[in-house]
């Protein structure tokens, strides 16, 4: 199996990443895994899409470190037709260059949509993370699983709101992730509530959320596959992130700390309830933010946190995820009219 992995820029990758882990493994299974990155393709004139490929040229590898510096070589660099790939996994995060590139993610999803068209297996499925690049993807799930939001940029709007939350809410962009600009708005700030929502929505629209006691515990990352909890050996791709401050964000780019977590009964109820969703919008692997029986994000471009789940439970799961595309991509030999939405939860 030929696999491509996109990525924001695979020169940025670091060893940790999920996506790294992802493609070595895939090399070590006997698949050839390439990194692309989101200004590596190319529409050529006679309708061929091609890209700018990278992958590790040894026969297998002992270290993330030593897979991804044999990638980042300028040397192992080709140009591919698309066609030549059985699957394109899309790991790109668009908030990374929403700033300095705010045309990566909209191209990343467009080329995403042709690939498809071209036959290749795409997950996620490209024209549902069209839908997804903003937050307000999120209010499409069962109302029952999501706290009481309100988006907006009507500043009179918003504090009525937070008002009718008791005065304690929290405040974020709708664009963006990592828990950047988030804040935890209660009666001490409420003489700074203006300042806050003038400088969120300076550049776009206001998230505002009611707070949940839980959230003092952090919240709990679980990979959720086909629509299903990601489980190997009886234990769920899941765990708890802690802030290490007094910070309301537990993001492990904002200093969170990962711990082991129980899986309760309703937090299965949560994945049952945003399963028919994520099956109909061809999402293979999503990670979902729970906090108590509350649904608070659904990271549907990369996901991270494998590293933390083996290091936790001593089991890697991503041998798991791999097998998975294998599959898929032997019904898709034998069923090619299967829409790229279908199979990609298939």
């Amino acid at each position: 199996m030929k696999i491509g992995f996109v990525v924001n820029d695979v020169l940025t990758e670091e060893p940790y990443y999920t996506t790294t882990r992802l493609a070595m493994t895939a090399h070590t299974m006997g698949h050839e895994a390439y990194l692309m990155g989101l200004g590596d393709f190319a529409y050529e004139p006679d309708g061929s899409l091609s890209a700018r490929a990278r992958t590790g040229a040894a026969k297998a590898y002992k270290s993330l470190e030593r897979f991804l510096a044999d990638v980042q070589k300028p040397k192992i660099e080709e140009q591919m037709r698309i066609d030549e790939f059985d699957v394109v996994m899309m790991r790109f995060d668009p908030a990374d260059d929403a700033e300095d590139n705010p045309w990566a993610g909209n191209a990343g999803v467009a080329f995403g949509q042709l690939f498809a068209a071209a036959g290749v297996l795409v997950v996620n499925d490209p024209t549902s993370l069209a839908n997804a690049l903003s937050k307000a993807y999120f209010q499409h799930f069962p109302e029952i699983v999501r706290p009481k939001t309100l988006i907006s940029r009507d500043e009179a709007l918003i504090e009525q709101f937070v008002g009718d939350l008791g005065g304690r809410a929290v405040l974020k962009p709708l664009q963006g992730s990592g828990g950047s600009g988030v804040f935890l708005v209660d009666r001490k700030e409420s003489p700074n509530l203006s300042q806050i929502i003038e400088a969120i929505a300076r550049d776009g629209y206001v998230v505002a959320q009611e707070y949940l006691p839980e959230a003092k515990d952090g919240d709990v990352r679980m990979f959720v596959m086909n629509g299903r909890p990601l489980e190997v050996d009886g234990q769920v791709a899941a765990f708890r992130r802690r802030s290490t401050s007094k910070d309301l964000r537990s993001n492990m780019s904002a200093g969170g700390k990962a711990v082991k977590v129980t899986i309760t009964p309703a937090m299965r109820d949560l994945v049952e309830a945003v399963r028919p969703k994520l099956i109909a919008d061809g999402m293979f692997l999503v990670g979902l933010d729970i906090v108590g029986d509350k649904l608070m994000e659904v990271n549907v471009f990369s996901p991270g946190g494998f590293g933390s789940c083996e290091q936790l439970y001593g089991i890697d799961f991503v041998p798991a995820v791999i097998a998975d595309l294998e599959r898929k991509v032997a019904v898709g030999k034998h069923y090619a009219d299967i829409a790229n939405t279908r199979l990609a939860t298939l």
